[in-house]
């Protein structure tokens, strides 16, 4: 108790230095925390955005991840309606799920005859009341909000295109799509007009479409192969275009009703589904969740081995993302924790330089180098302390003035801007974490010059002036 008196008193006797070092140390726990609050926002919008689009867990057949891209309707699941009802009627699971709905992925072309244009598409059919629900979901408190899905209420035969989709298809104009740039056409002034047997020829190749009526949605052809290998072909309303986010997804993205499409691929036959989305009320039952479902999977796995993966197996670039904010969020925390470092132990030096006499003193009243160790020690840990402390309370204040701002960016993946928000409340490992770290750094920045001090002769001290 002695030694944290006599340290208070004397980093009250140099007040000066005390709060410039006490300062820098405030300022470099709130660099840390704000970026801390900036990455862990991040975070949330990328894991939100992903649980909204594809549940927290997915139920796949076990190669469908690593080659259903190729022939998504060759890794159907047979019977997934009953894997759905069990999950549903699960005495655990119920309390967890909040949603469970079936998707099939498809490959295939798409093509606006009137446009003369087509390109390859990967689709999916779903539910849309049930993605809507899914939509929802907001276990962050986060100020965005997903659109709902047209699909939901649409007719059958209703699509939801990417915008990339509906600009190649050339259907901007159609769908009132802002932004959205126009081929440019080639003008040939000095051309002639074709022959008249070719200009038959052509016209009788081109297939017969009904005038499309003013205001109405645009249709387009869909060209898939069945599951005997045939061609088939449908012809869907477009009802809207929604951006994916990344163009590579956006450019061959097309969604239309699980129902119409298991038609289309499956006939007759008992329609299947690429995979089960499960949505959980936390991200935090995710192992609890995982480990029920192996079990109820462990009845319906004869036939066709199944799979649980969860959210980040299914969105590698998420994961890649994170972890390039945390090593980021860690380079941050070195270079400050240098310039901790450095400052603290230039004070701690200048102290000892200007107060050996007062060791030597200490020192020859009967205190031991242990006694002066732990004396110089200590009031580097009080500014850590307090400096750490400061840092915090600057960083909420900050963090709540920033986020009642509402600057607009655009966050990796969002397609439309989002009010910039720094976490700092309630993130209570990252603010420990970064308190107890420079805490730690003030004191090893102490350690030195107090071995130092400890380390004095007693006569040549008494003689210091």
């Amino acid at each position: 108790m002695m030694t944290l008196n006599l340290a208070v008193r004397n980093l009250l006797r140099n007040r000066r230095r005390s709060l410039a070092t006490l300062l820098a140390m405030a300022i470099g726990s709130t660099s840390i925390l704000l970026f801390g609050g900036f990455s862990t926002n991040v975070n949330y919008e990328l894991h939100t955005r992903n649980v909204r689009t594809g549940g927290h867990l997915q139920i796949q057949h076990r190669d469908f991840y690593l080659y259903g891209s190729g022939n998504p309707t060759a890794y159907g699941i047979s019977d997934y309606g009953k894997i759905i009802a069990d999950i549903q009627n699960d005495e655990v699971l119920r309390n967890m799920v909040l949603v469970v709905t079936p998707n099939l992925q498809f490959g295939g072309i798409a093509a606006n005859y009137a446009a003369n244009v087509s390109r390859t598409i990967i689709g999916n059919g779903f539910v849309a009341a049930d993605r809507n629900r899914m939509r929802l979901w907001n276990d962050f408190d986060l100020r965005t909000k997903a659109p709902p899905s047209a699909l939901e209420g649409a007719p059958a035969d209703a699509a939801i295109v990417g915008t990339g989709v509906a600009r190649v298809l050339q259907l901007c104009d159609a769908l009132k799509i802002v932004n959205c740039p126009r081929p440019e056409k080639e003008h040939k002034p000095d051309g002639k007009a074709l022959p008249d047997d070719i200009a038959q020829l052509s016209l009788q190749e081109t297939p017969a479409t009904a005038p499309a009526t003013k205001g109405s949605p645009p249709h387009i052809d869909v060209l898939v192969v069945n599951t005997q290998g045939a061609p088939n072909v449908t012809s869907l309303e477009v009802i809207g275009a929604e951006d994916q986010g990344v163009k590579e997804l956006d450019e061959v993205s097309l969604m239309m009703n699980l129902a119409q499409l298991q038609k289309l691929i499956y006939g007759k036959s008992p329609p299947k589904a690429t995979s089960i989305m499960i949505q959980l009320r936390h991200s935090d039952q995710i192992p609890a969740a995982r480990e029920r479902l192996t079990a109820i999977l462990a009845r319906h796995s004869g036939g066709q081995p199944l799979a649980v993966l969860d959210f980040r197996q299914l969105n590698p670039f998420y994961v890649q993302t994170m972890q390039m904010f945390d090593t980021i969020f860690g380079f941050v925390f070195i270079l400050i924790g240098g310039i901790v470092l450095f400052t603290v132990s230039n004070t701690m030096n200048t102290t000892v330089v200007e107060r050996t006499v007062e060791i030597g003193t200490l020192r020859a009243i009967g205190l031991r180098r242990g006694g002066i160790r732990r004396l110089f020690v200590t009031e580097g840990a009080l500014l850590g302390l307090a400096g750490a402390v400061l840092g915090v309370v600057l960083a909420l204040i900050l963090s709540v003035i920033v986020n009642q701002i509402g600057m607009p960016w655009l966050p990796p993946g969002n397609v439309e801007l989002v009010p910039f928000t720094v976490t700092v409340w309630g993130e209570n490992r990252m603010i420990f974490g970064t308190t107890f770290g420079l805490i730690c750094i003030a004191i090893l920045s102490a350690w030195w010059p107090a071995h130092r001090a400890a380390r004095l002769d007693v006569v040549e001290a008494l003689r210091h002036a």
